[in-house]
């Protein structure tokens, strides 16, 4: 059998994720009904995160074994022409049997898009979070430096998840403002349950006067959850880049 890789793009607007569920419409399987109809095997494909309902992705990882002659390269075609439109498959290849999506990746970069001005947002707000109130961003990049190393980031986690262990490691935090946009980038060799989306709401509550950027370094140690931000909108999220 051959081991593909894909790399996938979606609008996770009207997803209730990448998982397939036993209801609501899923990433993952759109693309296995579209492999299906491609090849006439009933495929599970891998993929490298398990993104919640509204989240976006510009570089999502998925491999699949396939007994199909289909050229490698040519399963982008194959696919695509079987896919809805918010679903583009950006490349596909051949790789090696013992490479997973998911377990042979060495991390991850997001993005979190926030429109910070007063008037209401019409023009892509299922891409952005508009946050009307002014936010100090300079405060906001020096509360990112407090977060950039290898911490136990439970303070910064949803209920829910099973995982063994809350330690990860963020390479890279920073902010880019043009305008009134505000946009934060984060890497690192993994992510907890809403990790970043609770990390962008802990920024934007230093950058709204509510804690003080030095606050970081306790609520890190503390492994507070009470004490660090809100878990923002998924809209404003996206998978911008794994890596491996």
């Amino acid at each position: 059998m051959r081991n593909i890789k894909l790399i996938i793009e979606f609008d996770g607007s009207s997803f209730s994720g990448w998982q397939r569920q036993p209801k609501g419409r899923t990433v993952q399987k759109e693309i296995e009904t579209a492999i299906f109809k491609a090849t006439g095997e009933n495929i599970m494909i891998n993929g490298s995160s398990r993104t919640d309902a509204g989240v976006h992705a510009r570089d999502m990882v998925a491999n699949f074994f396939t007994n199909s002659t289909i050229p490698a390269d040519k399963f982008r075609e194959a696919i695509n022409t079987r896919l809805p439109d918010d679903v583009s498959i950006i490349k596909s290849e051949e790789v090696n049997e013992d490479f997973h999506a998911r377990y042979s990746s060495k991390g991850k970069t997001y993005s979190y898009t926030i429109i910070n001005r007063y008037e209401r947002l019409s023009l892509g707000h299922q891409y952005l979070y508009h946050c009307r109130y002014n936010l100090n961003v300079d405060e906001m990049r020096e509360a990112c430096k407090y977060f950039i190393g290898t911490y136990d980031f439970r303070a910064f986690m949803s209920p829910g998840s099973s995982i063994k262990t809350t330690t990860r490691t963020i390479q890279e935090l920073y902010i880019e403002q043009k305008g009134y946009r505000i946009k934060i980038f984060i890497t690192a060799d993994g992510f907890l349950y809403n990790m970043v989306r609770i990390i962008v709401g802990t920024l934007i509550k230093v950058g709204n006067g509510k804690l003080k950027a030095e606050e970081m370094e306790s609520i890190i140690k503390e492994g507070n959850r009470k004490r660090a931000g809100m878990c923002v909108p998924p809209n404003g999220l996206i998978l911008e880049k794994v890596f491996y």
